[in-house]
């Protein structure tokens, strides 16, 4: 059976973008409670200003509260030298960084240009990996940016051979304001394997334009070996206008179950927790499992009778 690896993303890329902020404890119940329903990569917090993301202002807080499980990477995600310090000492086994491919939106987002974080990347990527930590790179805006447009695909090819060259884990791919499509996901990951053969590859997309799953899928088609994901969807992009809309956690693992792609997660716990989450946030979350459940239910399943 073939396996693709779920990232779980809710408790970083999901609640940053809200507009309030979940206590320290009640994150890091949402932690294990993925955690327990199989989630072996989540992304737990970010390492940047608090004025900049004042939802992760309690990072340090949420890596120390959390009860460690064997097997599970606790991955942070960091933008400069001193977020890597931050995560390091706070107990991270993974951290990844994000360059983004239009050097308009990498300024907005990180006060420097594409390439300064290149470079920077390449710097922590070399120090992770001297302490002992994985390190992985995703280059956000692949397929579309919100201030310059279109993204030629040299344009991300260039940059992934550049981060390539910084030894990652892995390099993820982000549609970053949910504008891809099928087509342009296989072309994509065809290309990029062309450039850098034998490099794990994942992939990060927003439904921000109801395409998030179909990408996801075609992605899978196109041999990837992992995808993000967000329990109950929640999350976007606060610095891109209108990027809303992570996948469903819940519902890309019932696409990929029924689809007979083993996942090691648990399609049951992960409805019960975005139900859980929807509670937490007081509102409800757009996923839509978390409203209709599974298929079959327990009670529909047929039982023969014995003969």
């Amino acid at each position: 059976m073939p396996r693709i690896e779920i990232v779980e993303v809710g408790p970083r890329d999901g609640l940053q973008s809200e507009s309030s902020m979940l206590a320290t404890d009640i994150k890091i119940q949402f932690i294990e409670r993925l955690i327990d329903a199989g989630v072996r990569r989540v992304e737990v917090t970010s390492f940047v200003h608090p004025k900049r993301v004042p939802q992760m202002a309690d990072a340090e807080a949420v890596l120390a509260g959390l009860r460690r499980t064997a097997g599970v990477y606790y991955v942070g995600l960091v933008l400069n030298r001193r977020g890597f310090e931050r995560a390091v000492a706070a107990g991270c086994n993974e951290i990844g960084m994000a360059v983004i491919a239009s050097d308009t939106f990498n300024r907005r987002n990180q006060g420097m240009s594409t390439q300064q974080s290149i470079d920077a990347w390449l710097e922590i990527s070399e120090a992770a990996r001297a302490v002992g930590v994985r390190p992985q790179v995703t280059v956000s805006a692949a397929f579309g940016c919100p201030y310059e447009g279109e993204v030629p695909i040299e344009r991300v090819l260039d940059v992934v051979r550049q981060v390539a060259a910084g030894g990652p884990y892995e390099i993820a791919l982000a549609d970053t304001i949910g504008v891809g499509v099928p087509a342009q996901v296989r072309e994509m990951i065809a290309r990029v394997r062309e450039v850098v053969p034998g490099m794990r590859l994942r992939c990060h997309f927003h439904n921000t334009r109801n395409t998030g799953i179909a990408n996801a899928y075609a992605a899978v088609e196109a041999g990837v070996d992992a995808l993000d994901a967000s329990a109950g969807g929640i999350g976007g992009c606060p610095f891109a206008p209108a990027a809303t809309g992570n996948i469903p956690t819940e519902d890309l693992l019932y696409m990929l179950d029924r689809s007979g792609i083993d996942t090691g997660l648990r399609l049951d716990a992960l409805i019960e927790t975005s139900q859980w989450l929807q509670q937490q946030l007081g509102r409800a979350v757009p996923g839509m499992l978390v409203k209709t459940g599974g298929f079959p239910r327990a009670s529909q399943v047929c039982v023969p009778a014995a003969q």
